[in-house]
């Protein structure tokens, strides 16, 4: 009789388990949120804050100086010290009329008496680099005011006026209209020589009417004329 062959699976208690294989720890990947403002709009922003800088800069210390003309910019860049008075009536904020230290301002005009004197092209140059032009008179008011000027610090006797003559026509140096009815002649003046081609006003005749039509190389005292600043 055939033996019969019996199986039995038999496990050992000392047998170890197998080897369990561990892998680098897991990084935690940081979350990432959307942006919420592109890169460039700190630089924008910056920029904007400068430009802001630059127009309070403007307006706080260039426009307060600002005229519609010429004349005020180049009477500025000759002086330092100003003297202003309000530029409307009490109460209202309308900014200051500013004329140079010195200076005696009507209207919106501010008018220099020299204390010395030269002839008359000097006389006109010497206003020119003031950044001015001699006096143009244009009316009884203005004349008037001039006419009170004259003696408060120095005695003066002539002063040239921005009045030529030139090929029989009168004109005034800054080409306003030259007017009969607006003029202010001593009796008999003009006179028909042509070698008294510049005009001063003669003070002594005590009247608004002192005009004098004089030769060009005698020296006399001298009225310049700018346009007040608003400031």
């Amino acid at each position: 009789m055939a033996s019969e062959v019996t199986y039995a699976e038999v496990k050992f208690k000392n047998e170890s388990p197998a080897p369990v294989v561990k892998g680098p720890p897991e990084t935690k990947k940081p979350e990432q949120h959307p942006q919420k403002y592109p890169l460039w709009l700190p630089w924008l922003i910056s920029v904007l804050l400068l430009l802001v800088c630059i127009a309070l800069v403007v307006v706080l210390l260039v426009l307060p100086f600002c005229h519609s003309s010429e004349q005020p910019s180049a009477l500025q860049q000759h002086f330092s010290q100003w003297e202003c008075d309000s530029a409307g009536p009490q109460g209202t904020d309308r900014g200051w009329t500013c004329c140079p230290k010195g200076w005696r301002r009507f209207q919106g005009s501010c008018y220099f008496l020299s204390t010395d004197k030269m002839n008359c092209a000097e006389s006109a140059e010497n206003c020119t680099g003031m950044g001015s032009h001699l006096v143009v008179i244009t009316s009884r008011a203005e004349q008037e005011f001039l006419f009170k000027q004259q003696n408060q610090d120095v005695k003066r006797e002539n002063l040239y006026i921005g009045l030529f003559e030139k090929g029989d026509q009168w004109q005034w140096v800054d080409k306003t209209p030259y007017s009969v009815t607006a003029a202010f002649w001593r009796k008999g003046e003009p006179s028909d020589g042509h070698d008294e081609n510049c005009t001063v006003m003669h003070l002594p005749e005590g009247t608004l009417k002192n005009w004098n039509d004089v030769i060009p190389t005698t020296k006399h005292h001298r009225i310049c004329e700018a346009a007040a600043v608003i400031v």
